[in-house]
C-alpha cells in the first residue's frame, strides 16, 4: 500500500478527486493526510469531511523558507509518506527539500509544459493566441514548474474566453488528469528515463 499526502494551499478541489479515485478504484494506496500552508485553505473541510487527517504547517510561523521545509519535512516523514502530491501548493520548496523527496514528489500545473510556467498561465496563453492549453503532472525538480511530464490535458483555447472561464474548463480536465497519472504511480505502471516517463503498458499519456 503507497501511502500518499497531498499539499494545499486553496479549495482542495484535486485533492478530492484524488481521494474519490483512490476509494472508488480501490488502489492499493491510502491518503494518510492533508497539509495546508494556509489555516483558511478551504481544502481542509474537504479533507475533514473525506475523512483524511489534516495539518497546518504556514510559512509566516517560520523565521525561514528552510525552517519551513524542515518542519514540512518533519510532518510527511511522521505520515510515513511515499508520494508527495502538490495540489495547488502555492510554496515554492526549496532545492533540499527537492532532493530529499526526489522522485516522490508530483506536481500539477495548469499548462502544458514546457510552455507558461510560473503564474497567471491562462491570460498569458490568451495573449499569446494560444489555440489549445491544459495541463500537465510532472514529477517536481528544482527548477520551478519543470521535471519529467508523467501525462498531460489537452484544452481548447474559444474566441470569448476569459482567464477565469479558461481556468475553469482547464481545472475540469485536471480533476480527470490527476487521479489518471497518480493510478498509475501506485501501481508502479511507470519508468522514468532522464526527463522522458514511459507508462509500461504503452497507453496514451495524453487527454484531450
Amino acid at each position: 500500500m503507497k501511502r500518499l499526502a497531498i499539499l494545499i494551499s486553496g479549495r482542495g478541489s484535486n485533492l478530492e478527486a484524488i481521494v474519490h479515485a483512490c476509494v472508488a478504484q480501490a488502489w492499493p494506496a491510502q491518503v494518510v493526510g492533508v497539509v495546508a500552508s494556509r489555516a483558511d485553505a478551504a481544502g481542509l473541510d474537504v479533507a475533514r469531511r473525506l475523512g483524511v487527517a489534516v495539518q497546518v504547517i504556514a510559512p509566516s510561523d517560520h523565521v525561514s523558507r528552510e525552517a519551513f521545509d524542515a518542519a514540512l519535512a518533519a510532518c510527511l516523514d511522521a505520515l510515513a509518506a511515499d508520494v508527495i502530491v502538490l495540489a495547488g501548493f502555492m510554496r515554492i520548496l526549496g532545492d533540499a527539500f527537492v532532493a530529499r523527496y526526489a522522485g516522490r514528489l508530483v506536481n500539477i500545473h495548469p499548462s502544458l509544459l514546457p510552455a507558461f510556467p510560473g503564474l497567471n498561465t491562462h491570460r498569458r496563453a490568451i495573449d499569446a493566441g494560444c489555440r489549445a492549453v491544459g495541463a500537465t503532472v510532472h514529477y517536481v525538480t528544482p527548477t520551478l514548474d519543470h521535471g519529467p511530464i508523467i501525462a498531460q490535458a489537452v484544452v481548447p483555447v474559444l474566441a470569448d474566453d476569459t482567464p477565469a472561464v479558461l481556468a475553469a474548463r482547464v481545472l475540469a480536465a485536471e480533476h480527470r488528469l490527476y487521479p489518471l497519472a497518480l493510478g498509475w504511480i501506485v501501481h508502479e505502471r511507470l519508468q522514468v528515463d532522464g526527463l522522458r516517463v514511459r507508462q509500461l503498458d504503452g497507453a496514451s499519456q495524453l487527454l484531450f
